[in-house]
């Protein structure tokens, strides 16, 4: 069994800002050494600014937590440097199944084409991705990065000022003040970031308990999602198997409301349910125990003045649909390229009110589809589950009834429709590429399109003509010239381009679109660029 959860990661080590007589004053601080704290660290380090991360643990989250790793956050791992140890540890997938009581009704593809350089899904135990986004930071360090991880630094208390964060730290050895231009809040669900600045939550907290079970067995089950209502080993209830490295596999099981959480947590009530699921001759040793409790929550706003909130400490939706460390990673990235813009007085700090706008909707849209999984998965009345029955017997041999069943609709990247950064489309082109939207990856030849976008803006150019360079407010936004030509698959065409034989796009430094244009027009591009950064 891998154990890294036990082993000092970034254990504690004196500092001088712990001697000095006046707090010393740090560019960035990012509180939370989980993904999402790490992420947002890196992406600074790797733009030049200075971030120290502050945790008051030192070591890895213990458990699998975290596992489903979507299609969109491992591009954005790509650009911070570790994506592809997450891939090359996971275990990969595409294909999701679908059973009620004992009857395979339908199964699904999340990736049915072809074109891109990464899969649908990977399951990867969280200590695993905590572990390379700690290793990153050593190899940015080794490059003289400016980023810093303080293990067993306990923040304990908070001060807001209109240029500044003021925070009070607790160590083994005494506490000591330091002061923060920007701090970032990645301290989960039960943020004491949240608490001491004396916000909360507002949304729903469902009426029912999940048992999550991390086991290590042999087993012969092929790398899929599989998904039961009303199951022979839980009637009346539903369960979840997903695959992991290391021979270890996650059982999610429904337990219902009324319920003793510590009670049920015991070996001795575990076992029997995980026998009657898997059989009593196999063989499977405990990892890990958890229960949860389905919550739809989100902070009223994500911004705070000099204080920004991201991840668990912002939001909290249901784990099925995998939405909660992946949607960590979209804030990260949809927040860090904005605050660097202000960092380096390139952007009015308003911008940055945007970050809040776009992630507020992202959000509103995870909990959106995840109340919509945790009503169709617990119905809450004997019509609603006499429906939802009916909808599962039909999808088996309908397939207009399969778009109905929802067993967790999963992640997938948010458009930022009407979001204040967007130019007005005048491509009329392919849906999926509008205003807002994440850019969808293509083959390049050897390589892929993502690997040529993120960290800068870019104008994307296929089959036209424009500047290599463009300089606006500050901003270089330099070209990618590409063609259709060159791309046997018809990719680049399908997603970019549909009807049209040329485009022009702008992209975002976190691969969002900007705007988009049949051809280049230099004004066009100039206010569009403006607009990008909350200058018009």
């Amino acid at each position: 069994m891998n154990k890294i959860f036990e082993v000092p990661l970034y254990p504690y080590a004196h500092h001088a800002d712990e001697d000095t007589a006046a707090p010393a004053r740090r560019k960035v601080v990012v509180i939370g050494a989980g993904p999402v704290g790490l992420a947002a660290a890196i992406d600074l380090a790797q733009q030049g600014t200075e971030v120290v991360v502050l945790d008051d643990n030192d070591k890895v989250s213990f458990g699998s937590r975290a596992i489903c790793f979507a299609k969109r956050p491992l591009e954005i791992l790509d650009r911070l440097g570790c994506g592809q140890p997450m891939v090359d540890k996971g275990v990969q997938w595409n294909v999701g199944k679908v059973f009620f009581d004992d009857r395979q009704v339908y199964d699904f593809n999340l990736l049915p084409e072809d074109g891109h350089k990464r899969p649908a899904f990977i399951n990867l135990q969280q200590y695993y991705f905590e572990e390379y986004l700690v290793k990153r930071v050593r190899e940015l360090q080794e490059q003289g990065a400016p980023i810093e991880i303080r293990g067993r630094n306990k923040v304990s208390a908070i001060g807001t000022h209109p240029d500044h964060v003021t925070l009070e730290i607790d160590t083994p050895e005494g506490s000591y003040n330091l002061e923060a231009d920007w701090l970032i809040a990645c301290d989960g669900a039960g943020s004491p970031t949240r608490q001491m600045l004396g916000l909360d939550f507002v949304g729903r907290v469902f009426e029912d308990n999940f048992l999550i079970a991390d086991v290590i067995m042999e087993a012969d089950f092929p790398t899929e999602r599989w998904f039961w209502f009303d199951p022979p080993f839980n009637k009346g209830q539903s369960a979840l198997l997903h695959k992991q490295p290391d021979g270890v596999w996650r059982i999610d099981l429904q337990l219902g409301w009324d319920i003793d959480k510590e009670r049920e947590k015991r070996p001795e009530n575990v076992i029997p349910r995980l026998k009657a699921m898997l059989g009593e001759d196999v063989k499977f040793e405990l990892e890990w125990v958890s229960i949860y409790t389905f919550q739809c929550r989100r902070m009223e706003q994500f911004r705070h003045g000099r204080v920004l909130f991201a991840g668990d400490s912002a939001h909290q939706v249901s784990p099925f649909g995998a939405r909660g460390a992946n949607s960590g990673v979209q804030d990260t990235d949809n927040l860090c390229w904005k605050l660097q813009l202000v960092i380096d007085g390139k952007a009015p700090e308003s911008l940055l009110d945007s970050y809040d706008v776009e992630r507020v909707h992202g959000a509103d849209e995870n909990i959106l589809n995840s109340s919509r999984s945790t009503d169709f998965i617990t119905p809450k009345s004997e019509m609603s589950r006499v429906l939802r029955d009916a909808v599962l017997d039909l999808s088996e041999h309908y397939e207009f009834a399969r778009p109905l069943v929802n067993s967790g609709r999963l992640s997938v990247p948010c458009t930022y429709d009407g979001s204040p950064l967007n130019s007005a489309d005048a491509l009329d082109g392919p849906e999926r590429t509008r205003p807002g939207s994440s850019c969808p990856d293509a083959p390049l030849g050897d390589g892929f399109l993502l690997d040529q976008l993120g960290g800068k803006f870019v104008l994307l150019t296929i089959d036209a003509d424009a500047p290599d360079v463009i300089e606006e407010q500050g901003i270089e936004v330099t070209r990618l010239a590409l063609s259709v030509k060159d791309d046997k698959t018809l990719a680049l065409k399908d997603r970019y381009l549909g009807k049209h034989e040329s485009g022009v796009y702008l992209i975002r430094p976190d691969q969002h679109v900007a705007a988009r244009r049949p051809s280049f027009d230099e004004n066009q591009f100039r206010h569009a660029i403006r607009r990008a950064i909350g200058k018009e």
